[in-house]
């Protein structure tokens, strides 16, 4: 007996290939010796084998047998129109704008990885793979209940308890963000889902508090990812010391109002928000040797860490 992966890929190109509905008894005798001989445990796996095609988006049709010696059976075959993706005829450009496309909306659903495998099998070259994967969260369905429901939600964040209105959720940057008026601080805040500790949140009684009506999740969360969850009671500002072959485009990207020194020699400070840490350090990181990092100390620390972290990667490689 064959492994049951090697058996769902015969399968699904058996069924592709058919041109006519075929009975369980026909595809057993077509994959001899894959299916069980007696019928119960061979319908069994069938079964299983089938709904394992249709939960990754495989459109297999059944349909009744009219006419011969198995007539009244149920047939089984997959639509080609159905499940492969029709030539779109699409430009080199428009080719790789559909795959960042998909990549950006994927959910870490196996038919997001069919659609990408599709669309990049044209022969237009050799594509870079594409990976912007959003991977589900186990809060997701409990943030979406306490959203619809209007219900308060208690959790714990970065070892602080927090207990937030929930009024909208948001995905930027490969992350789930839900934003909401933290009891607390008094104020609106937006969370990272997947800093929630242990992933567990309490909800309230629903109706427990009312959405602004001018509140648009679209206009709750900063432009800048640095921004994220900042105000300025917070003191997360960064000083940063850029050298001058980056100076002016640092400059032009967080505006005249943020630089605190213009050195003698083309280099320029400047003030940064770094409430989203993460941010911040993939954007420090990405300026190379022309950013340092002076203040706070915290920081500093930390993207020294990103870098010995980095250092010891390349290390080991070689």
């Amino acid at each position: 007996m064959v492994d049951r992966l090697e058996r769902l890929t015969n399968l699904l190109a058996l069924l592709l290939e058919t041109p006519r509905p075929l009975t369980l008894v026909e595809i057993a005798g077509d994959l001899d010796g894959q299916y069980p001989a007696d019928e119960r445990n061979r319908r069994a796996a069938f079964e299983r084998d089938k709904a394992a095609l249709r939960s990754i988006g495989v459109p297999i049709d059944t349909s009744t047998v009219v006419g011969g010696p198995t007539a009244g059976s149920t047939g089984y075959r997959i639509d080609r129109a159905a499940y492969e993706l029709a030539d779109l005829d699409l430009s080199p450009e428009e080719m790789r704008a559909v795959q960042l496309a998909v990549a950006a909306v994927h959910t870490g659903s196996s038919a997001g990885d069919e659609a990408i495998r599709k669309l990049g099998g044209s022969p237009i070259g050799a594509p870079v793979a594409v990976s912007a994967v959003v991977p589900d969260r186990a809060e997701l369905p409990d943030l979406r209940v306490a959203i619809a429901q209007r219900s308060t939600i208690e959790f714990s964040y970065r070892g602080d308890m927090r207990r937030v209105d929930p009024w909208g959720l948001l995905l930027r940057g490969g992350f789930w963000y839900v934003v909401g008026f933290d009891h607390d601080r008094q104020a609106k805040r937006t969370f990272r889902v997947d800093r929630i500790d242990d992933g567990a949140l309490t909800l309230s009684d629903p109706g427990a508090f009312v959405r602004p009506e001018s509140f648009d999740p679209r206009d709750a969360f900063p432009s800048d990812p640095k921004l994220i969850g900042h105000v300025a009671e917070d003191d997360v500002d960064a000083l940063v010391r850029i050298d001058p072959p980056r100076a002016s485009g640092v400059v032009a990207e967080v505006g005249d109002d943020r630089v605190v020194e213009r050195t003698a020699v083309g280099a320029v400070i400047v003030r940064v928000p770094a409430a989203n840490r993460d941010a911040f350090l993939s954007w420090v990181l990405g300026l190379a040797q022309h950013a340092e990092v002076l203040a706070p100390a915290g920081l500093r620390s930390a993207v020294v860490d990103a870098l010995d972290a980095v250092i010891a990667r390349g290390e080991e490689a070689s």
